[in-house]
């Protein structure tokens, strides 16, 4: 059985751990792989080689990190279908979405490329006489990324990249369940010319997590994932005085208004929702219908009950399986709940299977109609292939819905008003807003904004946020003094 390396100081070493955790191929719950957790020696080894590379590199001129960044992004699309294939079998994923999962991750190592503008300081001459005041900024020194099952090229891509390229070096705890591929994104970081000790790369579970969230070498951490363990590593972080960003749960809503367009609405939403089997944080699991845009429920939930779940490799599947036999319990609850307590199952996919892959984690696609606020299938995060229709008389309605939801995540509107869209921008509570946009993750000049219970934290990931999050910044006030010296001591704090 292959066991999954783990990649410390420059080399990719087998483990030394007694323990492993079993990776499975999703499909048909075949054991393909042992990911190992991490032995303490290790765990140290590889913080010890994180701080040793930090020394020297925080020193490298940024655009010479810029160039490791650019020669990366290079590697990353020259091997796009490799990597993809590594993901699809690993997660299911469908190719064409496992190709979307890892060049939205190199979107984000070009904006690390371009870096050197980002570092840019301030200067202010002449603050007081003959003085001047300057800002740099600089690196924080070992920063840990904690990555989930679900996106495993782009989020690792989110973290160390942009982390490395600010100065800083990195260890990464990729998910158990999927750690293929991220080992192969380390693979290419190394072709691509970076030093040893940048990124250190380990495996395991909560253990090793709580390992390092302890230790005091590492400065800052960043962690996308469900809502409780999110909350365990803000808190742990910030309790041993680290930075910390937390990107947690989310219970998106799309808001349609009878204005919009029908067919583009109904073509959006089908993808939105149940496209990755519903395993995306920014996946729209609530539809709001507006008033008369409610007579589109039926046609809505007949094209979702088209579509096809299947094998990675099937240009027809619309989706793959769900990630681990208890994901599809934990959707298969909540789908039953439903039914207990009175939505009205439009399409019901709990019972589907693939031929001859019925061991694996599959569920169809599924459409609740009549879904009501104190609902557990509202209330609950599902992440599965899982649809709630809710109807109001009013756009004020929706957003006093949408509003009320303990999540922030995104958010979309359907309209042709922009007076109805730009009401809704001004007055939702959630980070990310779309207009006649489903899922609105913004490219990487920009940050992932998650609100409220999405996110834990003050910093978001990628963009200008990034840099600010993975750096400090020093600020210098200098005078040189010339002939003509000023007599008696300075006894205040002003400059003059």
């Amino acid at each position: 059985m292959n066991k999954i390396a783990q990649l410390i100081n420059g080399e990719f070493t087998p483990s030394a751990a007694t323990q492993f955790i079993e990776v499975t191929n999703p499909a048909n719950n075949e054991v393909i792989a042992l990911a190992p957790c991490a032995t303490t020696s290790e765990l140290e080894d590889a913080i010890k080689s994180a701080e040793t590379a930090f020394k020297t590199w925080k020193k490298v001129p940024v655009p010479e990190r810029a160039r490791v960044m650019m020669r990366y992004q290079h590697l990353l699309k020259e091997n796009h279908d490799e990597i993809a294939t590594i993901l699809s079998e690993e997660t299911g994923k469908t190719f064409a979405d496992a190709k979307g999962d890892v060049w939205r991750g190199i979107e984000v190592v070009e904006q690390a490329a371009n870096v050197c503008s980002m570092m840019m300081g301030e200067t202010v001459e002449n603050v007081a006489t003959n003085i001047d005041t300057y800002s740099m900024i600089q690196p924080l020194g070992v920063c840990l990324g904690i990555t989930p099952f679900n996106f495993p090229a782009m989020i690792p891509l989110w973290m160390f990249p942009m982390a490395i390229a600010c100065g800083n070096t990195f260890i990464l705890k990729p998910s158990e369940q999927d750690p293929k591929t991220p080992m192969k994104l380390a693979e290419l970081f190394l072709q691509a010319g970076a030093p040893k000790g940048l990124l250190n790369v380990i495996h395991g579970g909560k253990d090793q997590v709580n390992y390092l969230l302890n230790h005091d070498a590492i400065k800052a951490v960043s962690f996308v994932g469900s809502v409780p363990v999110g909350q365990h590593i803000y808190k742990t972080a910030t309790d041993n005085m680290k930075r910390a960003q937390c990107f947690a749960g989310a219970k998106n809503h799309s808001v349609i208004m009878p204005d919009a367009n029908k067919e583009f609405v109904l073509n959006n939403l089908v993808g939105a929702s149940v496209g990755a089997a519903g395993q995306r944080c920014m996946a729209i699991s609530v539809a709001v219908f507006v008033g008369d845009s409610a007579e589109w429920i039926p046609e809505l939930a007949q094209r979702i009950g088209e579509v096809k779940p299947g094998l990675w490799d099937d240009k027809d599947a619309g989706f793959g399986p769900l990630i681990s036999p208890q994901a599809k319990a934990k959707v298969l609850k909540l789908i039953a709940e439903g039914k207990e307590q009175g939505a009205t199952c439009l399409v019901d996919g709990s019972e589907f299977t693939l031929e001859g892959y019925e061991k694996g984690n599959w569920v169809g696609p599924t459409v609740f109609s009549d879904v009501k606020a104190e609902m557990s299938i509202y209330q609950e995060e599902i992440f599965g292939p899982v649809l709630c229709c809710m109807v109001v008389d009013s756009l004020e309605d929706a957003i006093k819905l949408v509003n009320a939801n303990p999540y922030g995540n995104g958010t979309s509107i359907f309209t042709a008003s922009g007076a109805a869209a730009r009401k809704y921008q001004s007055d939702i509570e959630v980070g990310q807003v779309g207009i006649n946009v489903p899922i609105p993750v913004p490219l990487p000049f920009f940050s992932f904004t998650g609100w409220k219970n999405s996110f834990y934290g003050d910093l978001h990931a990628y963009g200008k946020q990034a840099v600010r999050f993975y750096t400090e910044t020093k600020t210098i006030t200098a005078r040189w003094l010339d002939d003509d010296i000023p007599s008696g001591p300075n006894m205040t704090i002003e400059l003059k």
